[in-house]
């Protein structure tokens, strides 16, 4: 699915059914009482689904440790060929996600942008929070 995602993303009408239903289904978390709101990810969330979104975080990471963090979450040793497979594959969607005519993968104009690479995943985690935090105290 993932080598396919791009192509089937830059399709008008599957972006209108998918936008409609991630608004939809936020819509209805919201709605619950003592709702916290919702955190949604996507390439074209802040951008195009939700671009009202209060806070809009644009996490970026090189495409090597990208492809390093994948690998290891599927379980398999890092291997110098199959990384940089990974890597180009990823950069290679980066690209034609950037490209694309129909919702483009790009930071929000208000988005705060973090580079995740030099960081831990308790880091990010970190950050998000005292980023989320500062919006809305308490």
């Amino acid at each position: 699915m993932t080598r396919h995602v791009s192509a089937i993303a830059a399709i008008p009408e599957v972006r209108t059914w998918v936008n409609a239903r991630q608004r939809r289904a936020v819509e209805d978390l919201e709605v619950g009482e003592g709702s916290g709101g919702v955190v949604v990810d996507g390439r074209d969330i802040g951008t195009v689904v939700f671009p009202e979104a209060p806070l809009k975080i644009f996490l970026t990471a090189t495409p090597d440790e990208r492809a390093r963090r994948r690998l290891s979450q599927r379980g398999q040793a890092v291997d110098v060929d199959q990384l940089r497979r990974e890597s180009q594959a990823l950069a290679d969607r980066d690209t034609a996600d950037s490209n694309r005519p129909i919702a483009p993968l790009r930071p929000a104009a208000d988005a705060v942008l973090l580079d995740t690479t030099a960081l831990t995943l308790a880091q990010q985690v970190a950050r998000v929070v005292e980023l989320a935090r500062g919006l809305f105290p308490g």
